[in-house]
């Protein structure tokens, strides 16, 4: 991987965790984040969010349950941390500070 690849999974991962954090229930579906990567400059395949979403529940930031080709996304405690910037971990972007 590329160290322009490694920056932008850092970015994805970030983006989603900040997403999971604002919704209700910190919970999505991976066909509203490839849209909500697009909307904040993070263009996305499916196939790359799905990647990203496996190595953060790897990972223990979020679980995820699959029916068929439907993956329903949810933040854990520790996937909210990083998103609010209190704790941080290496392969996801740090947060720069909100106004």
């Amino acid at each position: 991987m590329t160290d322009y690849h490694a920056t932008l999974s850092k970015h994805r991962r970030l983006a989603i965790l900040r997403h999971l954090e604002a919704c209700t229930d910190y919970t999505s579906n991976a066909s509203i984040l490839v849209d909500v990567l697009d909307g904040v400059g993070v263009t996305s395949s499916r196939d790359q969010v799905v990647t990203d979403l496996s190595w953060l529940k790897e990972n223990g930031f979020v679980s995820y349950t699959e029916t068929g080709a439907f993956v329903v996304v949810e933040a854990t405690s520790r996937g909210v941390e990083i998103a609010r910037g209190r704790a941080t971990h290496p392969g996801i972007q740090r947060p720069s500070p909100r106004a």
